[in-house]
């Protein structure tokens, strides 16, 4: 199998584990966030030495950030098919950020709905429910969209719909979402679409199309810390007539054209919308990275990461008390993402991701992943019993916190790491785990009694 681990930093780097032992750690926690391709980390290196503050500057370095900074915009909506004359490009800090700005810049009628889904991460929901009457839309037993259910809600509220946003896969499942199909549904309610990326970037080519195309996407929100750039910014790439008009959700300098005591005009897209100094070496981190993802090419990715996959639902299966949810078929590993939530029988989820972590240095994530009413759908927790596990939560007692355990690829994993996650699991099941844990009620976590780490060796901050 092709490796591309060589392409990033910190794949050596050994961790201390519970026994004293030091391990090469494996992050299987991609879907949260990702290392930095070794490319972004050095020209993010050279670019430091000629950074200085964007737009109207007369000095060289000036120019040269500028240049830099619009460079970065052009590359970000080359990768998502956006056409300069049709859409925009806002660099904001993140997918979060790019969805609340959205949310607040189309200025909501009082009557106006949202349609967004159950299986939506919180940044992908919370934002609507601010400012419009947002309804959401079922998914099925297995989390997949419920598309008869799509098509209902449209038929429901026919003439108040306004958007329709929808992630292109599930940072909990790795599902994939039909968004050009949906779009041209969409569309064809008279609304508009926001596809919510920040999941799908890192792992499938996305092409907006144009506006004269039903299937269009409207709206792209994504994140540079899935993409192998974590320097703290994110993009949203949108039709420019709406960015064009109507005032900012942020104000301040580099938004206006002229400010007089009496009057304010605002700037054209995208300036209008990226309030204050902006991060200017992110956005170059983010070219960065998209200009290696594109040397690699994004079919080569599908297929190194469908491969890895397949391998880990076709082992995983044949442990005994390890359930798997969503699609848990190898044969269709290539169309869904590598990202795998699984619980193990007697193991509660926080318990088995804090043995994974302290006792393998194998770094995973567990809980809901910011999306508790797809997680409580998918567990098939009933509302009585929700609500009882909700009062506590509000208590402050998080101890039996519904929750999965959740495996996540991104492009530098192998087999090999692979084979020793689910050795791990093999020998966690047959209680082969060391360490005496105590749970911390306030977050559900657990940690060993004896663990003590020296952080401050490896970086020093005061």
């Amino acid at each position: 199998m092709s490796t591309y681990a060589d392409r990033f930093t910190g794949t050596s780097i050994r961790v201390p584990l519970l026994n004293g032992e030091q391990h090469t750690y494996i992050n299987f926690d991609n879907a949260a966030s990702t290392p930095a391709l070794i490319a972004v980390r050095d020209g993010v290196d050279r670019f430091l030495e000629y950074y200085a503050s964007v737009h109207r500057g007369t000095g060289y370095k000036s120019q040269l950030s500028t240049w830099a900074y619009e460079t970065a915009r052009a590359a970000t909506m080359r990768f998502v098919g956006a056409d300069p004359a049709e859409h925009t490009c806002i660099f904001v800090k993140n997918t979060t950020e790019a969805i609340n700005k959205l949310a607040q810049r189309l200025a909501f009628a009082r009557e106006e709905v949202i349609l967004t889904t159950v299986m939506e991460h919180h940044s992908n929901d919370l934002p609507f429910r601010a400012v419009a009457e947002t309804v959401h839309i079922d998914v099925l037993p297995d989390g997949r969209l419920d598309e008869d259910d799509f098509d209902r809600k449209l038929a429901a509220y026919a003439g108040r719909i306004r958007l329709v946003s929808i992630s292109g896969a599930s940072n909990v499942t790795g599902l994939l979402n039909p968004v050009h199909r949906l779009a041209e549904k969409t569309h064809a309610a008279g609304a508009l679409f926001l596809a919510d990326c920040a999941q799908l970037a890192p792992h499938r080519a996305i092409d907006m199309h144009s506006l004269t195309q039903a299937d269009h996407l409207d709206f792209v929100a994504l994140s540079a810390h899935k993409m192998y750039a974590p320097f703290g910014t994110g993009a949203l790439i949108g039709r420019r007539d709406v960015f064009e008009h109507g005032d900012p959700d942020m104000r301040g300098g580099g938004t206006v054209e002229i400010v007089t005591l009496e009057d304010v005009h605002w700037a054209g897209a995208p300036e209008r919308d990226e309030a204050g100094s902006p991060n200017v070496v992110g956005a170059v981190a983010l070219a960065l990275a998209i200009r290696e993802l594109g040397e690699i090419g994004m079919d080569a990715i599908t297929e190194h990461e469908a491969r890895l996959t397949a391998y880990a639902l076709e082992r995983m299966a044949a442990i005994p008390d390890v359930e798997i949810f969503g699609n848990h078929d190898p044969a269709s590993a290539g169309d869904r993402l590598g990202v795998i939530p699984f619980r193990m029988k007697g193991v509660p989820h926080f318990l088995l991701a804090s043995i994974l972590g302290h006792e393998y240095g194998i770094g995973v994530r567990a809980g809901c992943f910011c999306a508790h009413p797809y997680l409580l759908r998918l567990l098939n927790v009933k509302e009585d019993e929700a609500t009882q596990v909700r009062e506590r939560m509000l208590k402050g007692d998080r101890s039996d916190m519904p929750g999965l355990v959740r495996i996540s690829f991104g492009l530098y994993n192998t087999q090999s790491e692979v084979d020793r996650l689910l050795d791990a699991l093999a020998a966690i099941q047959r209680g082969n785990y060391k360490g005496t844990y105590v749970q911390d009620p306030s977050s559900g976590e657990f940690t060993p009694a004896s663990w003590a780490p020296d952080f401050e060796r490896h970086l020093r901050l005061v």
